[in-house]
């Protein structure tokens, strides 16, 4: 390693003054035009983290959700998953370290974590559709190449998908093909398979409206559908042939403002749902026959999916436990239909189990059994994945003949918002308890403890932005209203006790 070469490439990717950036469970995020500097570093880095692990390292270009002008990079470890919290420290050290600090802080990296210098390192490079993307992902190919690692650019890809090329690559082939026909015939295959058992569809034929949020997702959305077009017709909006990314559109959108996005027409009852800018976000909603709209987030995606795993694995007599795994933004009414209704672990030992009883068991319970099978491979085990996530559901609502309606009725959601805070430093809060607890600034917890009292079957909690220098506020009780109200208090309290800046929280939606 060349230490004075590196040095003089950087200074081509030079670092802007004062600058100072955290990387977080997004990676990092700003502005594009300062993320040059971070581009080429975090190519360094995939390149050490590659020697370390023996393994292929993924580095995906993109600001998910964040509005258009935004970017961001995020590493992607050996099986699709986060990068490990140890490295993320040397993430953050490396791209805030001034140039005459480069060397050191490289040295320092390769020495703590006992990279060998001479191991092969291989990364692969996805990147978004926003128009910066391109050429920060030169900049981090400049970072793998100055390091002498190789290096496969995939160009435009979802999020999700960059991960599963990273898995297929690091299972030498055997959880799929690392090619994005390889992802689009595993995943449409499996869809396919399951809604050939569909008896009762409820529809005669399944037409489903998605909001790409002018992103990604649309353009891989559109290569993908003829694989699986004879169970499923999917009508594209926001498709990015106008509009900004993410502007008025998007799951963060239509999750937060509890609206349908701009530029997609709904009649009642019918299926919709929208991607966010990245595709590794989905929420479904409809609008019912008074013109009332229904939002149908995670939570309920979730409730729906292990509900039918649970009900196949009755009916090859496996009493096998089930996991569902929530954020601290789970409706409260869905940790209770979970834990009274479901009494839900779905591990790689029950994966392996029901391939094995797919081959092994009677006519019948085989069948259930390859169902099981077609849904394992049906998702997208190395990351949150809206296609995937997509296609699962239209599957398991074809199979169970459900109507959006009838799913939505399997519990009501307590009215809920959530807000966001502008503040001048998002770190000033801590939390604790996952997310639920505020432990600073001095008095915010409190605070939010009195205001929640005020209200029936309420909670509400605050939690730092993991992408810009917001506050993000989430409130839930009885009634909307209710709802409303609280979130504007804790709101004002965030305002007050963080460091609040610009125009304080207005009441109204």
């Amino acid at each position: 390693m060349d230490l004075d070469v590196i040095t003089k490439y950087s200074a081509l990717h030079a670092k802007p003054g004062g600058l100072i950036l955290q990387y977080g469970t997004a990676g990092f995020r700003t502005k594009a035009e300062h993320l040059d500097h971070v581009m080429f570093r975090m190519g360094l880095l995939a390149v050490l983290r590659s020697k370390q692990t023996k393994s292929t390292i993924g580095v995906m270009v993109t600001a998910s959700h964040n509005p258009e002008e935004d970017n961001g990079v995020k590493l992607v470890d050996p099986l699709g998953e986060m990068l490990a919290p140890s490295w993320e420290e040397h993430a953050t050290c490396l791209a805030n370290a001034e140039e005459q600090d480069m060397q050191r802080v490289l040295i320092g990296i390769i020495e703590k974590e006992a990279v060998n210098l001479q191991q092969d390192a291989f990364v692969v490079i996805g990147r978004d559709t926003r128009p910066s993307s391109e050429k920060l992902s030169h900049s981090v190919i400049d970072g793998v190449t100055i390091l002498r690692g190789q290096f496969h650019d995939y160009g435009l890809l979802t999020t999700p998908q960059l991960h599963y090329m990273v898995y297929c690559r690091n299972t030498s082939g055997q959880y799929g093909k690392a090619t994005i026909e390889g992802y689009y015939q595993k995943l449409s295959k499996a869809f396919v398979e399951l809604t050939k058992q569909a008896s009762c569809s409820g529809d005669e034929y399944r037409t489903l409206k998605v909001d790409c949020a002018n992103g990604i997702g649309a353009l891989k959305l559109r290569e993908m559908e003829h694989y699986f077009s004879q169970g499923l017709s999917v009508h594209l909006f926001n498709d990015g042939t106008k509009g900004k990314l993410n502007h008025l559109c998007g799951a963060d959108f239509v999750k937060s403002h509890q609206k349908p996005p701009e530029g997609m027409e709904m009649k009642s009852n019918e299926r919709c749902c929208s991607f966010d800018g990245d595709a590794d976000r989905i929420v479904y909603y409809y609008r019912d026959a008074d013109g009332h709209f229904h939002l149908i987030d995670g939570d309920k995606i979730a409730t729906l999916i292990s509900s039918f795993l649970k009900e196949l694995l009755l009916e090859i007599g496996e009493n096998l436990n089930i996991g569902v795994v929530q954020t601290a933004y789970a409706n409260g009414s869905s940790t209770r239909y979970l834990e009274e209704v479901m009494k839900v672990l779905f591990s790689k030992v029950a994966e392996m189990k029901i391939k094995q009883l797919a081959k092994e068991l009677e006519d019948n319970k085989r069948k259930v059994a390859k169902m099981l099978e077609n849904i394992i491979d049906l998702f997208n085990q190395a990351a949150g994945d809206a296609i995937s996530d997509m296609l699962v559901t239209e599957a398991i609502l074809a199979l169970k003949g459900l109507t959006i309606q009838q799913w939505d009725a399997l519990y009501t959601d307590l009215p809920n918002r959530q807000l966001k805070v502008k503040v001048a430093d998002r770190q000033v809060i801590n939390t604790t308890d996952a997310e639920r607890q505020a432990v600073t600034p001095p008095g915010l917890q409190e605070a939010i403890n009195g205001l929640v009292k005020k209200y029936r079957l309420s909670r509400a909690f605050v939690r730092p932005s993991g992408t810009e220098d917001v506050v993000r506020v989430y409130a839930e009780a009885d009634s909307q209203e209710s709802a409303d109200s609280l979130a504007h208090e804790v709101s004002l309290a965030v305002f007050q006790l963080a460091g609040g800046v610009g125009e304080r929280p207005q009441p109204g939606f």
